[in-house]
């Protein structure tokens, strides 16, 4: 199947990919806008840490968007932080591939 189908892309969000911790707090790279499924539901999610936290909304990306956890997303006028970075590749099975992302 290959990368999610277009007409699921259906909403848009604004993703600064986490770079590192700076002197200053953390640094963030350039702001990309990046077409997208979201997933408004709460549901409870390990972190880096392997801590429970909950998570309020879920986005599917294409497989190539760079956004690892700790990035900066802003979704439906709300800005918040990746938990999660997943990547589904489904290794040329006759799924979807994409990035799954936990926010906030």
């Amino acid at each position: 199947m290959g990368a999610l189908p277009a007409w699921l892309l259906v909403h848009q969000v604004l993703v600064e990919p986490f770079e590192g911790e700076g002197p200053f707090g953390p640094e963030y790279g350039e702001a990309v806008t990046v077409r997208c499924f979201v997933d408004e539901k709460r549901r409870l999610v390990r972190n880096a840490e392997g801590s429970e936290v909950v998570s309020e909304t879920t986005v599917y990306m294409p497989l190539d968007t760079t956004c690892p956890t700790g990035s900066r997303v802003t979704a439906n006028s709300r800005t918040t932080t990746a938990i999660t970075s997943s990547r589904r590749d489904g290794g040329g099975l006759p799924v979807p591939d994409h990035l799954e992302v936990a926010l906030q």
